[in-house]
């Protein structure tokens, strides 16, 4: 099973191993907290499209797709998920972006499930 929260959750034992999948680590979180097990930033989006849709937040779709040619790219990284996935039951990727509906976390998910 694959889960998807905001890194601002109350982390849960369902979300069984959480994967921080930003660039960059999120504002206000202290690295040793224990709420991260793995940060896989090398799956976030290259800082180039993090930059370009930060200041084009309404380019969704445009977002998408040049993500989605990203991910094909890095194959490798999909399939170290799905690894985790079956090793642990459950991961929960975890991301810091305000829109829970527009976020690479989401095109990760499904990336991960079709």
């Amino acid at each position: 099973m694959i889960k998807v929260k905001r890194i601002y959750e109350e982390r849960d034992r369902a979300d069984g191993y959480r994967v921080l999948v930003d660039r960059l680590w999120p504002r206000g979180v202290k690295k040793d907290s224990g709420a991260i097990d793995l940060w896989m930033k090398e799956i976030a989006p290259g800082t180039e499209l993090r930059k370009w849709f930060h200041a084009n937040p309404t380019q969704w779709q445009r977002f998408r797709q040049r993500y989605e040619r990203e991910l094909k790219s890095r194959g490798e990284l999909l399939d170290k998920l799905r690894e985790l996935e079956e090793k642990y039951g459950t991961i929960t990727l975890l991301y810091s972006s305000r829109s829970t509906d527009h976020n690479h976390a989401m095109l990760i998910y499904e990336a991960l499930s079709g």
